[in-house]
């Protein structure tokens, strides 16, 4: 996205923006060719899936702060696309010792905002809280009140 800012591409150009946390930007680095990098880390979609996240590589003048300094957010050319990569165990060595490999993939940067805002559709605690809530409203409050009652004659 920098190269086609400096290439001339105008500011209007449709963007994606995309939101995400500042607990999923790591530390700022320089690349072997000079560039000052900072990578960005995607969640697994899948609660249960335990493999390593993805990540990809954006320079730091691309990421800012939301007005309330508790967010990022970033964006993207529309129609560009971002590569990902995922560390991945490849078996082990005579010794015992993990081999790990880079898994890489290419995605559009619209597929690359659904997949950092996944965690907006997953089932959350406070949506399982009012589900619970509901059922217990459910329930008759006659059989609830006998039943702490013969809690009450057994003691």
């Amino acid at each position: 996205a920098e190269a086609a800012m400096a290439a001339g591409e105008k500011l209007g150009a449709e963007e994606v923006t995309i939101k995400f946390g500042r607990g999923l930007m790591g530390e700022p680095f320089t690349s072997k060719s000079g560039k000052e990098l900072v990578e960005i880390q995607i969640p697994n979609a899948d609660p249960s899936d335990r493999r390593p996240w993805e990540s990809f590589v954006v320079s730091p003048k691309m990421v800012h702060e939301n007005q309330f300094s508790n967010g990022l957010w970033m964006k993207l050319p529309e129609n560009g696309s971002t590569r990902l990569s995922r560390s991945v165990r490849d078996g082990a060595d005579a010794d015992g010792k993990p081999i790990w490999r880079k898994e890489s993939r290419t995605v559009s940067n619209t597929e690359l905002k659904s997949l950092m805002e996944s965690y907006k559709t997953r089932d959350s605690v406070l949506g399982k809280l009012s589900d619970k809530k509901e059922e217990v409203a459910a329930v008759p409050k006659k059989a609830a009140n006998s039943q702490s009652k013969k809690h009450e004659e057994s003691l």
